[in-house]
């Protein structure tokens, strides 16, 4: 079980510093805090692509990531006409980070996108997520269809698969991570000695550049950010161990999975979601990407997305 040491670690006090305004910083992105209802949330975005007349793209990062891994993606749907916004998640960087395991149950984290959406004003959202955010983003598609126009998903097989998945020695020894993540306190202290090293081994050999692999680690470094964002698999190991799946629901809107085939932690084999549950689906490999297919695959990436929205007349709003 998680101790309460650990538990403490994780604060309940919103974001510190000085407050975020709609100035655009020195990358052109803007920034705000927005009540997403049990939470308050950083949300990026392009400077000027608020009064972009396309619809609404929402773009969910994963693990260990913040709304930063989304920024080539942000740039090229902005130029394009696309309205673009990053949260980072409930527990990550400068959103707020609630205590507690249950916290991070991952319909919580979906409303979270529901509540970022209809603060924004539009009817509805392109989805696009990301390892933990593609979960996210696949339970905010069952859950709250009326928000959705479009899914996209990188790198995450549908939750169904994912639990087949599982069932296979292969792909249990290519997740051990979610079981060590299990222990409280122990596995925060692993992940952090040297300097999360150990992350930044990962992220190097994933094809992530010295200067990525930096900013990536300054975000995981916020207070209570690592022991919240291991509250994602904390929560959803201990659901499945308790047998407490709940049932899937048909997606009805077009979904298209993009699926970095050198993947170290997910098998390509389960890119493809079930058709009776997702019969509107395309999958798109990429043979020479990884896991962080959005950044080492950036243009190809942006590529698919322009071409996947534009075939079904979002360009024009």
């Amino acid at each position: 079980m998680m101790t309460q040491e650990a538990l403490d670690r994780t604060t309940a006090t919103r974001p510190q510093g000085p407050d975020l305004a709609d100035q655009p910083d020195a990358e052109g992105f803007t920034h705000a805090r927005v009540d997403v209802g049990e939470v308050t949330l950083h949300v990026a975005s392009v400077a000027g692509s608020e009064n972009n007349a396309g619809p609404l793209v929402v773009f969910l990062h994963g693990f260990p990531e913040f709304w930063w891994s989304w920024r080539h993606q942000l740039r090229a749907l902005a130029a394009a006409g696309y309205r673009v916004m990053a949260p980072d998640l409930r527990g990550y960087h400068l959103s707020d980070k609630p205590r507690g395991v249950s916290s991070y149950k991952v319909e919580s984290l979906a409303a979270d996108v529901a509540g970022l959406i209809r603060a924004s004003g539009a009817p509805d959202a392109v989805v696009v997520g990301h390892d933990w955010g593609a979960m996210v983003a696949w339970t905010f598609a069952e859950r709250h269809p009326d928000l959705l126009r479009r899914l996209v998903i990188m790198n995450v097989p549908h939750p169904r698969a994912m639990l087949r998945g599982l069932l296979r020695p292969e792909q249990l020894k290519k997740s051990w991570y979610m079981f060590f993540f299990q222990l409280g306190g122990i596995a925060e202290r692993a992940v952090e000695r040297g300097d999360f090293a150990h992350v930044r081994r990962m992220f190097r050999y994933e094809g992530l550049d010295a200067e990525e692999t930096e900013r990536l680690i300054d975000a995981l470094r916020a207070p209570g950010a690592l022991t919240a964002a291991m509250g994602y698999y904390r929560h959803a190991i201990r659901r499945v161990a308790r047998g407490d799946i709940p049932a899937p629901t048909r997606i009805e809107q077009p979904v298209l999975v993009i699926w970095g085939d050198r993947d170290r932690h997910l098998g390509s084999e389960m890119a493809a979601p079930p058709p009776e549950w997702v019969p509107r689906a395309r999958v798109e490999h990429i043979p020479e990407a990884t896991h962080w297919v959005q950044q080492v695959a950036a243009e190809r990436v942006n590529a698919l997305l322009l071409e996947f929205l534009a075939a079904e007349g979002d360009a024009r709003g």
